[in-house]
């Protein structure tokens, strides 16, 4: 049978590359830093230190900083937790159509934004907001998916291979928790939680 601690290890990481984790986790970051500054470029004398100093020029800078905020945080979300293709590619179009906005929202702001012959609010703000909806809406059904296989008041199941056969084995929480802390050392031994397992798939 395959070791526990190996088999707790790949299980740990399923479906998600450790690298793929940790640049998602930086994205996230970093799309929060973006609107932590936009919102400070526009409310705090931050754009005289970064040299907006011209009419609205911190608005337009602030706004374009925000906009890429926060497609960044939700590209994080399907990057750090397991999600299917159809999610990931669910949230890469809301967030193209983000950028559409924030570039209509560069050609526009602030002469063709609500005054000028031909003013471009409503298309940005059209644009931008369905993007944002459906990069929102996967991002949702991705947290959902994952919630669900990860239900705390459910069952965790164990794909253990015993004498060449694979089996499922549905364990509780609680008994899930010991068994990886068995593995980890923490309590209990690694040969205890195989032979418990073992029973278990006989009986």
């Amino acid at each position: 049978m395959e070791n526990l601690g190996d088999a707790y290890s790949n299980r740990r990481w399923e479906g998600r590359d450790p690298r793929r984790v940790v640049a998602g986790a930086t994205l996230g970051g970093v799309g929060a830093l973006t609107v932590v500054v936009a919102i400070l470029l526009v409310t705090t004398p931050l754009s005289a230190v970064v040299g907006a100093t011209e009419p609205h020029a911190a608005e337009k800078l602030g706004g374009t900083l925000g906009g890429l905020g926060i497609p960044a945080m939700f590209l994080s979300v399907v990057a750090v937790l397991p999600s299917s293709r159809r999610e990931q590619s669910g949230v890469a179009v809301g967030a193209v159509l983000c950028l559409v906005g924030i570039g209509l929202f560069q050609m526009a702001y602030p002469y063709n934004w609500t005054v000028g012959e031909q003013t471009l609010a409503f298309e940005t703000t059209m644009a931008y907001f369905i993007g944002a909806c459906v990069a929102f809406w996967f991002v949702f059904t991705a947290m959902a998916s994952f919630r669900r296989r990860n239900n705390p008041q459910g069952t965790v199941k164990l794909e253990i291979s015993h004498k060449g056969e694979t089996k499922t084995v549905e364990v509780s929480p609680q008994e899930y928790k010991r068994y990886t802390q068995a593995v980890r050392g923490d309590g209990g031994t690694t040969d205890e939680v195989i032979q418990e397992l073992e029973s278990r798939i006989e009986d």
